[in-house]
Order: structure tokens, then C-alpha cells, then sequence
């Protein structure tokens, strides 16, 4: 066994000392599949939450070109779904771009029709580019634009395609895959039909759902998701601008807006949850850190992120994460507009099941160093 850590020479914590009769005992325990705890106490209890994926930035300006590619190489029937997946260099064991949760961007083009299915995971996706996507969940329809949010939660039949007189589309996709594997609780099952029968009345979730403050009266909704599946863009910008004119925002996150189910007030799905906010222009904001894994993609602007005293420069379509535990603070670098990070995580999760912890920083007046490296 190493030697002990100097923090971890305190009672409380492990520190047995190995000799040669000690290490013998150790042999006689993996012989019966077991062991003794004290030799690996330190490393599964750490002091505080280690995270175990880099904070990356993804550049759309490298990443588009190669996204089309798949257009020409795949088809989303052989593919199952034509997506690029985001992979983060200490996570690719379990195919994660950060913590628990999946990302990737997929590509369609007019005509395009991806096969029904369903699995465990929860399913997102935010629109990036193109015109005539849509989404099909549980016989629900729904029309998709630039920077609309929608949600394809778990156990639902779910399908995309790009109607006939639409252009190329791409967006990102995010699902918490890696979570629901390690839980071993993942299942996958296609359409027995190829596609599903649509009988409900266009977009009728956003048109029944999607106006603020307001719930039908015949609602019987039961589900334990929202009914709304499309949070559109231009209503979430106009409720970031009116907010940010009525607020200092959040000295951490700015004007910060959390989705919803308009139904429960909760987060739109049981594992996943997403935000959009504001960062006024040449706002700076303060750094901290919490328990749970963060995947931003820039909706407006430019500007860049400190995460971990390492400084990500980035504008409009790039994509970036925040591991758990780690600071992070943003900078809007334009003089005379504002800028907007859409952004989902693990946080429901860690909220439901008690782990969630924050802290701020408290040195440099709320400021990072930046690294050498």
C-alpha cells in the first residue's frame, strides 16, 4: 500500500502501516474475493468530489465541417442516428464528454426520416442550424428552429427527421447514457412499426403547454415529465431580456433562467436538467464550484470560461463543460451586446439523491488565477 497522504495521518482516516505479515493476509483475502477496506478507505472516500473528466472546448468551427462528412459516409437508417460524439480524453471508457452524461452532434438533411425507439436514458436536444427539423415523441409532433430546447424523456418513443423542402440541420444532442449504464439499469427497444402513426394535432405540446403563467383547464397530465416538449428560443430570450432589466442576476451564472415542467415547476425531466442565461455585455462574473457535471453550448455572443484556472475562449454554436467541482466563471468580451450559454446537467440527480454542495470563491475577490500551462 502507499504511503499515507500527510492530510490522511489523522484518526478517522486510514493509515495502517504494511508489513510483511500484513501483505500475506491481503494474498489470503483476494483468494476468497475480498479484501480489507483500510487498503482502499483513503481512495473511495475521498476528502471532497474528484472529478474524473478535463474541462474541454469543442469548436464548432472545427467540428461542423466533420459533422457534414457523415452526411456522404452514413445513413441514419444504418446508423441508427447520425451523430459525432463528443468525447472527453479521460472519460472515453464509458463514451462520456463529461461525468456521467453524453454528448454529440447530429446531422440530418431534408427528406431524412431516423426510425422510432426508446431507451432508459433521458434524451435532449438543442437545435443548432437548418430549417424543417422535427421531433416526434409518443405521437406528439413538434416543428424545431434555431436554439429551440427539446426534450425526448426517458421510456418515450422518440424519432427526428427534416421535412422534405427543409435545409441540412444540426444539433446537440444530450443524454445521461453513461449514468443509466453504470446504474445497469439501460434498456433500448426500436418501433415495431419503423415509425410511429401520428394522430395528435401539430406542435399541440407547445400550443397547449407553452404560453407563461398559464395551464389548461382540462389538464390531466399524469406523467412524471412536462408536457411541454419544445421550450422555443425567442420566448426564452425575451424572458432573459425582461428579467435582466428588473435584476443584478446571479454573481456566479448573471441572468441565469432554469427550464421547467409548467405543470410540476420541477425540471422538465427525472435526471436532467437544463438553463439558459444572460451574460450582460462585457459582464465578468465570480467563480465557484458544486457537485455536478455541466455541458454549455453558446447560443449568443462570444466571449470565454476559467475553468480550473485554464481559460476557454469561445463564441456562437462552440461547446464546453464544467466538471464537477471545479470553478468556473464566464466573461461576456463584447462591448454592446449581450451573450447567452445554453447549458443541461446532472444537477436533479445529484439533488434528488443529496449530494449536491456549492461553494464560492472566496480569494482574488471572487477571481481565478489563470495557470501557466
Amino acid at each position: 500500500m502507499p504511503n499515507t497522504a500527510q492530510n490522511d495521518d489523522i484518526l478517522g482516516r486510514a493509515r495502517v502501516r504494511d508489513n510483511a505479515e500484513l501483505e500475506a493476509y491481503y494474498d489470503d483475502l483476494a483468494e476468497l474475493d475480498t479484501g480489507a477496506l483500510w487498503t482502499v478507505a483513503n481512495s473511495i472516500e475521498p476528502w471532497q468530489p474528484t472529478p474524473s473528466s478535463a474541462p474541454i472546448l469543442w469548436k464548432n468551427a472545427d467540428l461542423r465541417s466533420q459533422v457534414l462528412r457523415a452526411i456522404d459516409l452514413v445513413r441514419p437508417e444504418d446508423a441508427g442516428r447520425r451523430v459525432v460524439y463528443l468525447r472527453n480524453p479521460k472519460r472515453r471508457d464509458v463514451s462520456a464528454a463529461c461525468g456521467w452524461l453524453f454528448s454529440g452532434i447530429q446531422v440530418m438533411k431534408p427528406g431524412e426520416r431516423a426510425g422510432a425507439h426508446k431507451h432508459a436514458a433521458s434524451a435532449l436536444r438543442f437545435i443548432m442550424e437548418g430549417k424543417g427539423a422535427y421531433t416526434i415523441v409518443d405521437g406528439h409532433k413538434v416543428e424545431l428552429e434555431g436554439r429551440d430546447f427539446v426534450i425526448t424523456p426517458n421510456g418515450t418513443w422518440h424519432e427526428h427527421g427534416i421535412a422534405q423542402d427543409g435545409e441540412i440541420c444540426m444539433w446537440q444532442d444530450g443524454l445521461d447514457i453513461p449514468l443509466t449504464n453504470a446504474l445497469e439499469a439501460n434498456f433500448y427497444a426500436v418501433h415495431p412499426d419503423d415509425y410511429q402513426t401520428v394522430t395528435l394535432p401539430l406542435n399541440d405540446s407547445p400550443l397547449t403547454y407553452g404560453s407563461p403563467g398559464l395551464r389548461p383547464e382540462l389538464d390531466k397530465w399524469d406523467k412524471p415529465y412536462s408536457p411541454l416538449l419544445k421550450f422555443a428560443w425567442q420566448p426564452t430570450y425575451e424572458a432573459l431580456v425582461k428579467y435582466s432589466k428588473v435584476t443584478d442576476g446571479s454573481p456566479y451564472d448573471g441572468v441565469i433562467m432554469r427550464y421547467v415542467n409548467p405543470v410540476t415547476g420541477d425540471d422538465p425531466m427525472l435526471t436532467m436538467g437544463a438553463n439558459m442565461q444572460l451574460l450582460r455585455p462585457n459582464e465578468h462574473t465570480k467563480a465557484h464550484r458544486h457537485t455536478g457535471n455541466i455541458i454549455y453550448q453558446v447560443a449568443k455572443g462570444e466571449g470565454y470560461s476559467i475553468i480550473n484556472g485554464q481559460r476557454f475562449d469561445w463564441k456562437e454554436k462552440d461547446i464546453f463543460c464544467v466538471p464537477t467541482w471545479m470553478w468556473h466563471e464566464h466573461c461576456n468580451t463584447q462591448v454592446g451586446d449581450d451573450a447567452c450559454l445554453f447549458s443541461f446537467n446532472d444537477l436533479p440527480t445529484m439533488r434528488k439523491l443529496g449530494f449536491y454542495a456549492e461553494q464560492a470563491l472566496v480569494d482574488n475577490d471572487g477571481h481565478q488565477i489563470l495557470s501557466s500551462n
